[in-house]
């Protein structure tokens, strides 16, 4: 099963916890909120098997939920704002 990522930058409060667990998922912009590194935040590109454990531990960790997983690439419709 796929799994899908992306950070909801209008919730984000850029605490860090995300990037600290999974750093090879997430990143911060000049502003210090996340994003998906996998795709510019899209959700497009599926988390691959050996990241899963850091994106739950990061999922976990998010204080305001703002890491939103799906089982299907996310809709171009509800795409962020670029990175």
């Amino acid at each position: 099963m796929a799994l899908y990522v992306k950070v909801d930058r209008d919730t984000c409060i850029g605490c860090g916890a995300c990037g600290a667990v999974a750093p090879d998922i997430f990143d911060y912009d000049e502003r210090g909120i996340s994003f998906s590194l996998l795709d510019f935040n899209e959700g497009t590109m599926p988390v691959s098997e050996d990241l899963v454990d850091d994106l739950e531990d990061a999922c976990d960790g998010c204080p305001t939920n703002s890491i939103k997983v799906e089982e299907e690439p996310f809709a171009a419709s509800l795409k962020d704002e670029a990175v």
